[in-house]
């Protein structure tokens, strides 16, 4: 649970995430989905109840090594990252979870292991390229190379496709799939930003966690018209999901 100015945030929550798994976190504005993923990462405390994270129990780890092991990514990022800075550079600061390159000092295995994410990611063209040159999609798959370098034992992505086009939303999730097994939770707002290789989901209505479980039992018509509050109609193609509001006048499943 977490409150700010005595307003609920977040919780009652009760929600296990086990190594491996690969989930989707949705809701609406203001549901809790960035409060959730920021206790998830480390990045903030929870106002009471118990937060553990890769083994460590918060109130008796040291936050600082636990950072260390969250890769993060996400459309806000961006805004922090010095607009000069090379795409190469840029991933190079995955390695200590800094937003700036000047004191990297890195070694020639951190350089191999940075160019070999941006290609994973679709960007080994864009290495020497400054992201401010950047168009949004291409800067959002640098950004989850730099998530990925290291290999964090935890990747946390907050809407890493917001505001793109089809073409770049599609690299995106693309790139995400590439992720491999690595343990990842993405929040977003639409399920076509999802990638196929999601195994679980999670929806949040108003602080509260509606559902979560396998993906095939919550990313439902049901479920997600109760998390939206509004008619749902949901399909799947090709591993691929979509959602669209329900016509009035049409019965579920029509």
């Amino acid at each position: 649970m977490r409150t700010r100015d005595d307003r609920l945030l977040l919780g009652p929550i009760d929600l296990v995430v086990r190594a491996g798994e690969r989930w989707a976190v949705l809701g609406r504005n203001g549901s809790g989905k960035t409060t959730l993923l920021s206790l998830a990462g480390g990045r903030r405390q929870p106002s009471s109840g118990v937060v553990t994270v890769l083994g460590g129990s918060f109130g008796r780890t040291d936050m600082r090594d636990l950072r260390r092991r969250v890769g993060h990514a996400g459309h806000r990022l961006a805004e922090s990252m010095r607009p000069s800075m090379s795409a190469l550079e840029t991933v190079l600061t995955g390695r200590d979870s800094i937003l700036e390159s000047w004191t990297l000092a890195p070694s020639g295995a951190d350089t191999d292991e940075a160019l070999r994410r941006l290609a994973q990611a679709g960007c080994a063209s864009l290495a020497g390229r400054t992201i401010g040159t950047l168009s949004q999609g291409e800067r959002q798959r640098v950004l989850l190379a730099r998530a990925a370098f290291g290999s964090p034992e935890l990747l946390i992505l907050d809407e890493p496709a917001a505001g793109l086009d089809l073409p770049s939303r599609e690299a995106v999730v693309a790139a995400m799939d590439a992720l491999g097994d690595t343990t990842l939770l993405v929040a977003t707002h639409h399920l076509e930003e999802l990638p196929s290789t999601t195994t679980h989901a999670a929806l949040l209505r108003d602080g509260a966690l509606v559902a979560a479980g396998p993906v095939d039992q919550v990313l439902c018509s049901d479920a997600l018209s109760d998390c939206f509050a509004m008619a749902v109609d949901v399909a799947r193609r090709n591993g691929r999901w979509s959602a669209a509001a329900r016509p009035a006048g049409r019965n579920k499943g029509v």
